[in-house]
């Protein structure tokens, strides 16, 4: 078990590495990849099933000692996210597919590796795993509708399956995690710590079976679709932050807000455009699924040297 828990460790410490190695593997050699395409939504649902079983009622007593930080958290993170999405899909004239993925990513919830990065940047980890919680949970309603609003000059959109989609995919599997962890808590206890292990591996093969199946449209729109996504990522950190700032919250609050907005739950990105949208419609996510984890630990590292107020 140690072994094992050493090996969770190394790898979640390693994340951006593994995502750049597989995005690599996936683009050289695409049809070892492309059998994964099926199974995005599996996966994710690991990734999932695995928040679910780390859950416990204190991440959401943050919520109750520090709501106005929490609504802003959450808040910034479907208003300014999409705002920022949609403005550049203006803005760089982008595709119908590209667009609709761009917007797509924006109007998804927190990821799951933001909680990490702002331990690491020395801000309010709590507040982060609750925005994180609440922001997926809200998922199944705001993630399609805020799409629906945003993209649908682009393209037309079957907001009604979305939310079918994101219920199978977000809310049943953590609601299962839930269950599993009160029914078997003494067993979950130890398994719960090897779950970053399972949720990389899930992760770096949806990103890598993405790269796989969209090769030649990434050869044809790779600089334009990154420059995009590193935008919108950078974008949100800096958005996020000074509107932290501009409600008046303290530094270790608005380290948390700055990294839950900027940072997407970008593989159900690509589950969600691979499943209704053209396989090109999920690089955005793809890309973003890489970049996010490199930029992430960049500025926790910026974040980790500016002093908390007291």
């Amino acid at each position: 078990m140690q072994a094992l828990l050493k090996l969770t460790n190394f790898v979640s410490k390693t994340f951006a590495l593994w995502a750049i190695v597989f995005a690599l593997l996936a683009f050289l050699f695409p049809e070892q990849f492309k059998i994964f395409a099926p199974y995005i939504p599996y996966l994710l649902g690991l990734v999932m099933f695995g928040m679910g079983i780390t859950l416990t009622f204190s991440d959401f007593s943050e919520v109750a000692k520090h709501p106005k930080s929490v609504f802003i958290g959450v808040a910034g993170q479907f208003i300014i996210m999409p705002a920022i999405a949609f403005g550049l899909a203006k803005a760089f004239d982008l595709p119908a597919d590209l667009a609709v993925g761009v917007i797509l990513v924006g109007s998804c919830p927190g990821g799951t590796s933001s909680n990490v990065m702002t331990y690491l940047a020395k801000g309010n980890t709590a507040l982060s795993v609750a925005c994180t919680t609440i922001s997926t949970l809200l998922s199944p309603v705001l993630t399609p509708a805020i799409f629906y609003v945003l993209a649908s000059q682009w393209l037309d959109i079957n907001a009604g399956a979305m939310f079918m989609s994101v219920l199978k995919m977000v809310l049943f599997p953590i609601f299962l995690g839930l269950v599993v962890r009160a029914l078997f808590k003494k067993q979950v206890e130890q398994a719960s710590q090897t779950m970053p292990l399972v949720s990389v591996i899930s992760i770096v093969l949806i990103l890598a079976s993405v790269v796989a199946v969209s090769k030649d449209k990434i050869v044809e729109s790779g600089l334009l679709i990154f420059s995009v996504v590193v935008l919108h990522n950078c974008l949100g950190y800096l958005i996020g932050y000074f509107a932290a700032k501009l409600f008046k919250l303290n530094t270790a609050d608005s380290k948390a807000v700055a990294i839950e907005v900027g940072m997407q739950n970008s593989g159900l990105g690509a589950a969600l455009a691979a499943a209704h949208f053209n396989p090109i419609a999920a690089v955005p996510s793809a890309l973003f699924s890489f970049w996010h984890n490199v930029s992430g630990p960049i500025l926790a590292n910026i974040f980790s040297n500016i002093k908390n107020e007291k």
